[in-house]
């Protein structure tokens, strides 16, 4: 008990260096105008939502969004793919969290055959241009991809169905995740090999530590932007790391 509260302190401290960092970053992307575009990919149950929890809780809301859309209207299955995610891009002096965003072509519709072959081939071959377009508008880009093991899967989605708090998260995608474990792997190799770019890198976490990797992820973010004084700090690189294909055979991402 004592080694776990222990842990739980460390955790909180580091938690609490880490969001004070945070509002820093933010109050130099309010005062210099900057356009922040966060994006946060992975598996189901791989803690995006807690993540992006402990990065808003102590930032300003009227100068941070988090972006979390439903299924395409049957207008928006119409229009260009993209067309419903620029709205919701940042403006000047504003922090954008995409939890979970165009990538879905490249995830579940590709795996769960809810978009065309042809349609998911013209997506990785246009995203990459894409996003080149938006950096070139003064839109810096930060892609997180966070990914756990099929066991730590199985224990997060069974947590979901019997915690009545946390029933909210259960969809029938989740239902089907863990069957088709293997085909979300494959398409996440080829959705980071083809669509990382020197405009918008991948970074990979792995997140089986849950409160690690929200540590790792928030490190590793306020490095992202130079900002007035901000204090020294270390990023966890066997957690985080810019992706490149050593990343699919190391133990950085579950096979």
């Amino acid at each position: 008990m004592l080694a776990y509260m222990a842990k739980e302190q460390s955790y909180e401290k580091r938690l609490r260096h880490l969001q004070i960092e945070l509002v820093k970053l933010q109050r130099h992307v309010i005062s210099e105008g900057r356009k922040l575009l966060i994006i946060l990919e992975g598996r189901d149950g791989a803690g995006k939502d807690g993540t992006i929890k402990r990065i808003i809780e102590h930032l300003s809301p009227r100068d941070i969004r988090v972006v979390a859309l439903p299924k395409p209207s049957d207008v928006e299955v119409t229009q260009w793919y993209f067309q419903r995610y620029v709205e919701h891009l940042p403006a000047a002096g504003e922090i954008v969290l995409f939890n979970r965003s165009w990538y879905n072509r490249a995830g579940v519709e590709k795996v769960m055959g809810f978009c065309s072959e042809s349609e998911y081939q013209e997506f990785m071959r246009t995203v990459p241009v894409f996003e080149s377009m938006l950096a070139d508008a003064g839109i810096h880009i930060v892609k997180y991809y966070l990914d756990i093991d099929r066991k730590e899967q199985k224990k997060r989605l069974g947590d979901r169905r019997d915690d009545p708090l946390k029933q909210w998260k259960i969809s029938p995608i989740d239902e089907k995740a863990l069957k088709h474990f293997d085909d979300y792997t494959k398409a996440r190799n080829a959705m980071l090999i083809g669509s990382d770019s020197a405009a918008a890198p991948w970074l990979v976490v792995r997140a089986d530590d849950k409160k690690a990797a929200r540590l790792a992820i928030i490190a590793d973010l306020i490095t992202r932007i130079d900002y007035k004084d901000a204090s020294p700090h270390n990023v966890d690189n066997q957690l985080v790391c810019r992706f490149d294909e050593t990343c699919l055979t190391n133990g950085m991402l579950a096979s």
